[in-house]
């Protein structure tokens, strides 16, 4: 098994009058797709914040390449090759392909006073990316970003993150918005992603969508983590009701039955 590049051990994050993440530990290794599966408020968005440095954890330790490191802030753990792909993807709408792609990196062509962006570099870097990554419909670096589908766009965003340097991705809610051929495209480019080495992290709460693309599992509720497993130790029906607290559910209807009959 491969050394993980980041890990996080028995790490708590406390808020006032709130436990957001307790006692929380997982290792995320190259060329792997860890899924990270819960409903709203089970802390899925708290662990982005700690993995990229917009919190720190109240406690436990976060490790890069097995070295215990204390993000100051998200510039600190994208130097660390930590790159984050949102819900709400992170790209321009009224700007080129080619400029969101280079979007803090542009190129330049001369010197000094005649220093200039170089268009036709970023246009090329931006294209043969998307290519590499199936997206064969975008032959204009020049197209506007706000006329790209949405699989298009997510598809640019983690282009980009990989193409800088990313070593893991971070996938908040990918397919939350998407339909059944966009989020195929999604899952196509995480695939992708994996057979180049990155981890990924791949967080949702469509539980068909993580045992496609996913190889291990880990369940949220409430902060706490309710299972880990890898790929086929569970159906996705038993997920399913994992994510949907199937098992405290029965309990509570169990002891109202009893109620009953005890009245």
């Amino acid at each position: 098994m491969t050394e993980p590049i980041i890990e996080l051990r028995n790490v708590t994050k406390r808020f006032v009058g709130v436990t957001a993440v307790a006692n929380l530990s997982l290792a995320l290794r190259p060329g792997e797709v860890f899924c990270l599966l819960g409903e709203n408020g089970a802390g899925k968005s708290t662990l982005i914040k700690l993995l990229t440095g917009v919190e720190a954890p109240s406690e436990g330790e976060i490790l890069v390449d097995g070295r215990t490191v204390h993000f100051r802030s998200p510039r600190a753990a994208r130097e660390y090759g930590i790159a984050t792909v949102y819900q709400e993807v992170g790209t321009l709408p009224l700007m080129s392909v080619a400029r969101n792609f280079v979007l803090g990196a542009e190129p330049t062509t001369g010197r000094g006073l005649f220093r200039r962006f170089d268009k036709e570099k970023a246009a090329t870097l931006a294209l043969q990316t998307l290519r590499e990554l199936g997206i064969s419909r975008v032959a204009d670096g020049d197209q506007l970003v706000g006329t790209l589908s949405g699989g298009e766009r997510q598809a640019l965003a983690i282009g980009r993150a990989v193409h800088f340097g990313a070593r893991l991705l971070v996938l908040d809610e990918p397919t939350a918005a998407l339909g059944v051929r966009e989020s195929a495209t999604v899952l196509r480019l995480i695939e992708k992603v994996r057979t180049r080495g990155v981890a990924v992290l791949f967080i949702t709460h469509n539980a068909y969508h993580a045992y496609a693309a996913g190889d291990r599992f880990m369940v949220l509720r409430r902060g706490e983590m309710l299972a880990s497993f890898d790929k086929g130790e569970k159906s996705i029906g038993e997920v399913i009701e994992l994510m949907a607290g199937g098992a405290e559910l029965q309990s509570l209807l169990t002891a109202g039955e009893a109620g009953v009959v005890g009245t």
